[in-house]
């Protein structure tokens, strides 16, 4: 029999703010010292008032008009209240009926909401038979994003996941990295037989995108299972215990009735459309290129292929190399090495290909990211248009290319001190051909009895005897003529 497996998502960002989302305690996520940015009013101590971030309100309107959503004219925070250790006030600042954002889509999965909250404080149970709490986190403004129940698999809620992720770092809101808990995922599941919806379960605190596919994959083939046994499926909320890849019962699910939610007597109301500075006309004038506005231009301004977008629209800094790269090839004087002054696709397509495979696993190799990077842009691209001009190998190419990622350098510099330059000098190459002949006398007969990979077989011990300075065409070339081909 088949089921239908409905999913909604609720993902918490914290927002990149100098201060709290009430107070001017410091918003630091990378503190490691507990309890150091605190101070009575994230603390919860009793007659102190809080004030609205308002830098963090316009971050959420920032989102939402990205997402080409509603922004709210009249919005409000509430009192979500229940009792946990880590909510010091023993209720949580968030909003209930006005939240800043409604509707929008992303992914081609459309939007509930997006409201603004705070944090709570952060728990630990590993020190033995007590808990320690940190208030550092407490107070961090913290964005809340609900999307409608129209997602139907794990991988598509971590691709949505993922998306959300990049959209809040280009547009400088959150650093959303999952690791450190700036971004969490909450997946709202239910399976059923018909076109209804089945009983939803939450799945709380996913923080890793494998988590999250893995997850609802397993809730979804759980549920099942108690479907199919005759039981009912509980309306609860379930933890996910990476170390069993199985989800747990954690508590049955609250609906909002039981936060009695009411408006938050020590804020303002707001009405935004009284902030100039708050309308969608000079949000969207403060935005930056979006990924998708991004992958669209880099297809059409280049013709990269998509495996080469994906990466340049993913990291942000080495899409920014590989722009900077293209530039130089257009603009660069012509090199000592008689390469070209024109901006050739086959360049930026070579430099994309060596970006991609070459400097990638450089990078992967030594574990470091493209901000870490000592290559200057100009110097790679002087050593593209090396490259494509012929003046050096593929081999060549990526020798030097190891030389500029260990220690930087002048492509040209290292190319002329390593004796690198390719040459096409018909007598060099003649006397490669002779010894390649002479040494391969197996891989001839192949060739001239029609076996034409041997040909590629001898071209490449040509190079390796010259030390990759011939000009491959060439001695192709010179083979086939000397070889009666």
């Amino acid at each position: 029999m088949s089921y239908k497996t409905t999913i909604g998502l609720e993902i918490h960002a914290e927002l990149k703010t100098k201060t709290k989302m009430f107070c001017n305690s410091k918003n630091d996520t990378e503190e490691k010292n507990p309890n150091v940015n605190i101070c009575p009013i994230c603390m919860g101590h009793p007659g102190t008032l809080p004030v609205i971030n308002k830098e963090a309100v316009k971050k959420v309107l920032k989102v939402g008009v990205a997402l080409g959503a509603d922004l709210a004219d009249f919005s409000e925070f509430d009192r979500k209240n229940y009792f946990y250790p880590d909510i010091p006030k023993g209720y949580q600042i968030s909003q209930y009926k006005y939240p800043l954002v409604k509707g929008g889509e992303l992914n081609g999965v459309k939007i509930t909401r997006v409201h603004l909250e705070e944090d709570t404080a952060k728990s630990s149970h590993d020190t033995g038979d007590y808990s320690l709490v940190d208030f550092n986190r407490a107070g961090i403004p913290l964005m809340e994003l609900v999307t409608e129940p129209v997602i139907h698999s794990g991988s598509e809620a971590a691709e949505f996941a993922k998306e959300l992720q990049l959209l809040l770092r280009y547009l400088g809101a959150s650093d959303a990295n999952m690791e450190k808990g700036e971004m969490r995922v909450e997946a709202n599941v239910s399976v059923s037989k018909t076109d209804t919806f089945g009983v939803k379960v939450e799945v709380k605190n996913l923080n890793s995108f494998r988590a999250v596919e893995r997850a609802i994959a397993y809730e979804v083939e759980r549920q099942i299972a108690v479907i199919e046994s005759g039981e009912k499926v509980i309306q609860e909320t379930r933890g996910w215990d990476e170390n069993k890849q199985k989800t747990f019962s954690q508590r049955l699910k609250e609906e909002s009735h039981d936060y009695r939610y009411f408006p938050d007597p020590d804020l303002p109301k707001l009405k935004l459309s009284e902030i100039s500075e708050f309308s969608e006309e000079n949000l969207r004038k403060e935005l930056p290129e979006l990924p998708r506005e991004k992958r669209e231009r880099l297809k059409k301004e280049f013709g990269l292929k998509d495996e080469a977008i994906e990466i340049f629209t993913q990291d942000i800094s080495l899409g920014k190399f590989f722009e900077s790269v293209t530039r130089h090839l257009e603009v660069e004087p012509p090199s000592a090495f008689g390469g070209s002054t024109s901006k050739s696709a086959d360049a930026v397509l070579l430099a994309s290909n060596y970006i991609v495979s070459d400097l990638s696993g450089l990078m992967k190799e030594k574990n470091i990211s493209s901000d870490e990077l000592q290559i200057e842009p100009k110097n790679f691209a002087r050593l593209i248009k090396m490259a494509a001009g012929g003046e050096i190998s593929s081999r060549a190419t990526k020798d030097v290319l190891k030389i500029m990622f260990d220690g930087g350098g002048d492509s040209e510099e290292i190319v002329k001190e390593k004796g690198l330059t390719q040459t096409s000098d018909d007598s060099f190459i003649k006397n490669i051909v002779e010894e390649v002949i002479k040494n391969n006398p197996i891989a001839v007969e192949e060739f001239k009895n029609g076996k034409e990979n041997a040909l590629q077989f001898l071209v490449g011990q040509g190079m390796k005897l010259s030390k990759g300075k011939a000009n491959p065409a060439v001695l192709q070339k010179l083979l086939k003529e000397k070889l009666g081909k």
